[in-house]
């Protein structure tokens, strides 16, 4: 099959791969998920021929979760350290600004937040992908707390509008429901303060490319959404490559905006015209 590539990653040397997980590596569900065809093969690949980091929204579950999953879906190389998700770094954040987070986060991801037990009055929310959690009462919850603040501050794990899964298809992501409070909070002279951690924001893209000791220009992202994983490289000048996987649309093929620089089926097609590309550099 012939491939349309755009001039940069055809040119490119490419010697790192940022892979998005949920839509790439697997769907997700509530049965554990089940990986995506292709994909045990392509992770397979990276670890033997190029450097790989994980870069993900994901929010439901730790690290050292994540890794433990794709290992039981039948994953071989992934480790805690080299997979990127937001709670570390909103932790971070927390700590170096000596905030009290009211948190409304999943409660697989509450280990990332153990320094932060039920505080007392709390100066800012912390949003996740609860799922079941994000009730009325619990939104209402936050809200007010925002409401209530001399200078709200909202900080969201991701920023994403809807995440595809197995089980029940198109779900809400975490920036609809961010959306949502800042937009209840916004007017009459004050502002909600939102802080989104993780993609599209530059730094988040590059400590998974400087972990791994590259520069911008060599590494490629691949991920489902045409926003956060596509858009959000391609700004800051990494090359972005969409798998028809997770939560692809067909109209993403014309968006107005984005045009990716190379359009695959799945994980493992991207993975394999690229290595054998970085190989005919090599020969």
């Amino acid at each position: 099959m012939n491939f349309v590539l755009s001039d940069k990653i055809r040119s490119q040397r490419i010697r790192g791969f940022l892979v998005d997980i949920n839509g790439v590596l697997f769907d997700t569900s509530l049965d554990g998920g089940k990986a995506i065809p292709g994909s045990i093969e392509a992770v397979k690949r990276l670890y033997e021929l190029s450097c790989v980091r994980f870069v993900s929204n994901e929010s439901s579950g730790t690290r050292g979760a994540i890794c433990q999953k794709l290992h039981r879906l039948g994953f071989v190389g992934p480790q805690p350290e080299h997979i990127f998700t937001p709670a570390p770094v909103a932790v971070k954040y927390l700590r170096q600004h000596g905030l009290r987070p009211k948190l409304l986060v999943h409660k697989d991801v509450l280990p990332d937040f153990e320094e932060f037990p039920n505080v007392e009055n709390p100066n800012c929310v912390v949003l996740g992908d609860a799922e079941h959690e994000l009730s009325f009462d619990n939104m209402n919850s936050v809200f007010k707390i925002l409401l209530n603040s001399e200078k709200p501050l909202l900080i969201s794990l991701g920023n994403g509008r809807f995440y595809q899964r197995a089980d029940q298809g198109p779900c809400l992501d975490t920036g609809a429901y961010a959306a949502a409070l800042k937009f209840a909070i916004d007017g009459d002279g004050r502002k909600c303060e939102h802080i989104s951690v993780g993609k599209p924001e530059e730094s988040y893209f590059m400590s998974a490319v400087e972990d791994m000791g590259l520069g911008k220009d060599e590494v490629v992202m691949i991920g489902d959404d045409i926003q956060s994983d596509i858009a959000g490289a391609q700004r800051i000048g990494i090359s972005g490559v969409q798998v028809k996987t997770g939560k692809w649309r067909p109209q993403w093929a014309r968006h107005p905006t984005v045009t990716p620089d190379m359009l695959a089926d799945n994980l493992l097609e991207a993975v394999s015209v690229l290595l054998n590309q970085e190989e005919s550099f090599l020969n």
